[in-house]
């Protein structure tokens, strides 16, 4: 006999926690799911209820704003009393919250690798990995507890490859020295093994945890730039920002009730040349 379920698909009713609720992609993640019936709790530095107004519109009384840093471990756990208080134990996590050199990050940051800064490194390593860490131990460990949940880290292409430095040499010509810098790449590459580790330490807590690898999205990039990049992948373009949304309620449903321990990736083809 076939077992049939009404909607795979369906979030309804579930807590989700979104890391970097805020983000460009992590704002997205907190309206996609807010939008299909999920209680959203968006952590974020820059979390504020005046703001979630802003971003999220109509649907920001469905979002849960609140402010945290992730690289404490007692802040995490303020956010997720908040969230107990309000919503009740978390069935979803999405850690995206991240920092990446931004284009106006200090020269040394995208010098060559043998300057690059150790307090970078550093920065970069304690948000990306030590952040996805404490809140997979905090907010996880309340999901293993409670015998459920689905974890979703937010990795990128440049986790599974180097990044292609023909990208920037346009820069270099232009009399700049300028490279992708390592702690990122690094950083992200460090998530596709915490995942496999949790998704087989908690598999018979039933808490699954997945993580999702990430080609660029288009946020404003100058051309010189969208020109090589696109050049890479195989569809042509940079994701657009709503693109990934599709991938991360899959995870969150039960329509991937028997995956775990894998990695997803949504790149236009990136990876494959």
């Amino acid at each position: 006999m076939i077992e049939t379920v009404p909607n795979l698909f369906d979030v309804s009713g579930r807590v989700v926690v979104v890391t970097g609720g805020f983000g460009q992609l992590g704002r997205q993640f907190c309206a996609a799911l807010a939008s299909r019936g999920a209680r959203v709790a968006a952590l974020d530095q820059a979390a504020d209820a005046g703001r979630a107004r802003d971003l999220f519109g109509d649907l920001h009384d469905r979002i849960l704003s609140v402010p945290v840093d992730i690289t404490s471990r007692a802040s995490i756990e303020s956010a997720l009393a908040a969230v107990n208080t309000r919503w009740g134990e978390p069935h979803g996590l999405i850690n995206a919250a991240a920092l990446d050199s931004p284009p106006g990050a200090p020269a040394a940051e995208n010098g060559p690798f043998e300057s690059y800064p150790e307090t970078s490194w550093d920065r970069v390593m304690e948000v990306n990995v030590k952040g996805t860490f404490l809140c997979c131990q905090a907010i996880g460990g309340q999901m293993a507890k409670a015998g459920r949940g689905s974890i979703v880290n937010v990795a990128s292409i440049y986790g599974v490859v180097s990044p292609d430095q023909r990208i920037y040499e346009y820069r270099r010509q232009a009399g700049q020295t300028f490279y992708k810098p390592v702690a990122y790449a690094a950083s992200k590459s460090a998530l596709l093994n915490m995942t496999r580790y949790l998704a087989t330490y908690w598999a018979d807590r039933h808490v699954r945890v997945n993580t999702v690898t990430f080609g660029g999205v288009f946020n404003g990039q100058d051309e010189a730039f969208l020109a090589g990049y696109n050049a890479r992948v195989p569809m042509g373009r940079m994701a657009h920002s709503d693109e990934y949304n599709g991938a991360v309620i899959f995870l969150l449903s039960d329509a991937s009730s028997y995956m775990t321990g894998s990695n997803m990736v949504l790149d236009g083809g990136f990876t494959a040349w």
